[in-house]
């Protein structure tokens, strides 16, 4: 209960839960949430950290940069799964990005 419990809780915060639904689809960087979320590197890598500790995202490393996905082995996933499939698509931002020119810029 309380495992599920700090789930929620960090799931409540839109931020964090537009990540984890933009990483059930695409891995991304830092540099993209950025760009995706107009908020500061220091702010996206404290959301993500929240959320690998929990074991919620996986991070690899490629190069330089550091990629994060949805963590599918978790055994919360099914759960997570459930919660996702409520939240809209967020294709169009990363969409967007890409017309831009500014997805994926660090690699």
């Amino acid at each position: 209960m309380d495992k599920a419990s700090m789930l929620l809780k960090l799931l409540g915060d839109k931020t964090r839960l537009s990540m984890v639904k933009i990483l059930e689809k695409h891995e991304c960087c830092v540099c993209e949430f950025v760009e995706i979320f107009r908020m500061s590197q220091p702010s996206i890598s404290q959301h993500l950290r929240k959320l690998r500790d929990v074991g919620l995202v996986k991070e690899e490393r490629k190069g330089q940069w550091i990629f994060y996905s949805v963590n599918k082995g978790n055994e919360y996933y099914p759960f997570i799964e459930q919660i996702l499939m409520l939240v809209p698509d967020l294709d169009d931002k990363l969409k967007k990005l890409e017309e831009q020119g500014t997805r994926i810029s660090c690699c």
